[in-house]
């Protein structure tokens, strides 16, 4: 009833357009970063450097999400340390060595590939592996026993046998 009376009115493109802008500005809001203005750093060439270390850099709050997606406040104290470390003349890798050293290996998006991560890194490519062998086996087992469901000559006359001395006259 209610569309009705909007459809009367020519309401119903009003509806549909501020709909339309409320559901695209829903999509941008989710691909927007949480960099708020007053972190930026003045050098251009210094914030590209700490833009890409945060996104390697994971939010313990969100768990799955870089410090450079997250809102939380955790992951802007973390970019803001990240910031501070570049400012004082520190490489990438120093960053990355100070966070791990502080947070330990979970702050990185992407584990190192050390000894004690060695399974993390091999697991994956070793399920594919195992899954591709069982499948593999599993296609070869079939193939034999296909052969193994046909009947043999003997089988076959039998059949023929029966299928002549039934009578005809049956509907089926």
């Amino acid at each position: 009833m209610l569309i009705f009376k909007m459809r009367e009115r020519g309401e119903v493109r009003k509806l549909i357009a501020i709909s339309s802008v409320l559901l695209m500005a829903a999509f941008a809001a989710s691909s927007a970063y949480a960099v708020q203005p007053d972190e930026i750093m003045s050098d251009p060439l210094k914030e590209s450097r700490a833009r890409d270390l945060s996104r390697e850099l994971r939010c313990m709050v969100c768990q799955n999400q870089s410090i450079d997606d997250s809102d939380a406040p955790l992951a802007r104290d973390l970019r803001l340390l990240v910031r501070e470390r570049i400012a004082a003349g520190d490489s990438d890798a120093q960053v990355i060595d100070f966070l791990v050293a502080r947070y330990g290996e979970f702050v990185l998006l992407k584990p190192r590939l050390e000894p004690h991560t060695l399974l993390l890194w091999l697991l994956p490519p070793l399920a594919l592996a195992g899954g591709g062998i069982v499948l593999w086996v599993h296609g070869r087992r079939r193939a034999k026993s296909a052969g193994h469901d046909r009947l043999t000559s003997e089988e076959e006359a039998r059949l023929e046998q029966l299928i002549a001395a039934e009578p005809r006259d049956k509907p089926i």
